[in-house]
Parts: structure tokens; C-alpha cells; sequence
């Protein structure tokens, strides 16, 4: 029994660990917006970062693209998710996103991007 008890307490740690790594958020952009090194189209995408890299997949079609990033971690927790944008010509283009919850900002600027 007791070897059961044990068993089970490593899978589940190891299951808590696999779902800690694999953190995404959802935001929104209702125009065309430039994020990084590329652009999408307006709609719903869900974030995750891989490594130096967030990757952005459109929760509608699917389609997903990524780009550089440099990951930021601030003092306290973030209330909500909020985009750092500014309106161009040609569209927005995101600076940072804080990630509502937690401590991460995504940092896409190309001062921060270049030293990845």
C-alpha cells in the first residue's frame, strides 16, 4: 500500500510539473497589429512563450506565428493582462504585454529583442 501511496504522489508531482511549463494567456487584438518581427491579423490568439520565442496561435484558424521575445519578471504580480501598444500608419505595435497573475511582462521593443 504504501508503495501505491508513493507511486501516485510522484505522478502527480511530475504531472503538476508538466502543466507549471506550459502556461498560456489569451488576448485580443481588434486591428491589424505588429508584434515583434510579424504581423496579425485582428482576432483572439493564445500566447505562449518557448524559450526566447513567444508564439502566437489564432484561436479561430489555428494558425500560429512566432517571434523573438525577452521575458521580464517584475516585482509584484500583474492585476490584469495589458497590451503596450502604439498606433503607426500601419497598425499597432506592441511594445510589451503584462501577463495578468503573474509576475511575467513579455518585452518585444527592439532594443530588447536584439540582446536575446
Amino acid at each position: 500500500m504504501k508503495k501505491y501511496f508513493v507511486l501516485a504522489a510522484l505522478l502527480l508531482s511530475f504531472c503538476t510539473l508538466t502543466f507549471a511549463g506550459a502556461k498560456s494567456f489569451t488576448v485580443v487584438f481588434d486591428k491589424a497589429t505588429t508584434v515583434g518581427s510579424v504581423k496579425l491579423n485582428p482576432g483572439e490568439y493564445k500566447v505562449k512563450v518557448d524559450g526566447t520565442n513567444a508564439v502566437f496561435t489564432n484561436t479561430s484558424s489555428y494558425k500560429s506565428a512566432s517571434t523573438a521575445v525577452k521575458v521580464q519578471t517584475a516585482d509584484k504580480k500583474f492585476k490584469d493582462t495589458a497590451v503596450d501598444s502604439s498606433n503607426t500608419g500601419a497598425g499597432d505595435v506592441v511594445q510589451a504585454i503584462s501577463v495578468g497573475g503573474t509576475t511575467t511582462k513579455l518585452d518585444f521593443s527592439k532594443q530588447a529583442t536584439a540582446t536575446n
